[in-house]
């Protein structure tokens, strides 16, 4: 019966392929719908944390402290309602030793800021003088332009993605498909992280990043072996690749969902998450819009042969 159903399955992948192709297209455009969604009602494209925007972190080491984060992130946010406000954990070996705060005001004015700790010791009942607190400024000039540098850095690294994409491939559609794969990784992943309500920093430019390598290596390794290897069927050669790739993407999520468990750092986590959600993602458009795109391609070339 297991049989059976296997077969029923890779029959539907075998022969339906164009069918199957309306799933990551619809997928992708959802994704790319959520994204313009927020540009169009907020004026950003994703959540941006002090390190992009700027403002004050600062760090409280309350180790004896009866409040949660939220209970605390929720009373400065009654204060300053016209501010983006949050308040995180800070932990050790999964002990609570204090608590970071991230505030949008602007750290060019001193009054603001001291009215901010004021109201800040009032909420934790000590003075900050005694608690050895440390707090650090971000600039709004400062943080956007990092904003804008890790945007061309991104795009930088994209553009020389897809020059070397097509310089070994030297063919437009396969080429493409990879590009589209690993375009269609980031979009998803950037959807989900806004639909979470997580705040972009600078280590979510670095994981959009690594996602970028991450991405285009299964899609690489499809294509070299659908267009370069001549033994076997088509499917044979995407069986093949499909055996690989998969242990390289099951591999890779179980290392980053335990790095993201296990990790005491935010910094970690955002960028493991990234990388989690991009590589759920790539196994549809890798193994589902990829080859799906190069079947199609390699039928009209086989026809186009034949005329």
């Amino acid at each position: 019966m297991e049989g059976n159903k296997q077969s029923w399955l890779l029959g539907i992948y075998d022969r339906k392929y164009k069918q199957l192709l309306v799933i990551p297209f619809v997928i992708l455009f959802i994704a790319l719908s959520l994204i313009f969604y927020k540009y169009a009602t907020t004026g950003e494209f994703l959540n941006k944390d002090i390190s992009l925007k700027g403002g004050i972190i600062l760090t409280l080491p309350l180790k004896d402290s009866r409040l949660v984060p939220q209970q605390l992130e929720d009373s400065l946010q009654n204060k300053y309602p016209g501010n983006d406000i949050s308040v995180r954990s800070l932990k050790n070996l999964g002990v609570q030793e204090g608590f970071i705060i991230e505030a949008d005001i602007d750290s060019a004015d001193k009054g603001q800021i001291d009215s901010f700790l004021a109201d800040v010791e009032s909420l934790i009942g000590a003075k900050l003088g005694d608690v050895h607190y440390g707090i650090e400024t971000v600039g709004s000039s400062l943080g956007q332009n990092f904003f804008r540098e890790s945007l061309k850095m991104l795009f930088f690294a994209f553009l020389f993605m897809g020059i070397v994409v097509f310089i070994y491939f030297r063919t437009f559609i396969p080429s493409i498909a990879i590009i589209l794969a690993a375009f269609s990784d980031m979009a998803v992943a950037l959807a989900v992280i806004n639909l979470m309500g997580i705040k972009i920093g600078t280590a979510g430019i670095a994981g959009f990043l690594m996602l970028i390598g991450y991405s285009i290596d299964t899609d690489i390794l499809l294509t070299v072996r659908v267009l370069k290897r001549k033994e076997g069927t088509i499917m044979d050669r995407v069986y093949s690749s499909i055996k690989t790739g998969m242990t390289e993407t099951i591999t890779a999520i179980v290392a980053v969902t335990v790095a993201m468990l296990v990790t005491q750092s935010e910094v970690i986590k955002q960028i493991m998450l990234i990388l989690l959600i991009g590589l759920a993602a790539d196994i549809i458009f890798t193994w589902i819009q990829n080859v799906s795109l190069l079947r199609i391609y390699l039928e009209r070339k086989g026809k186009k042969a034949l005329e």
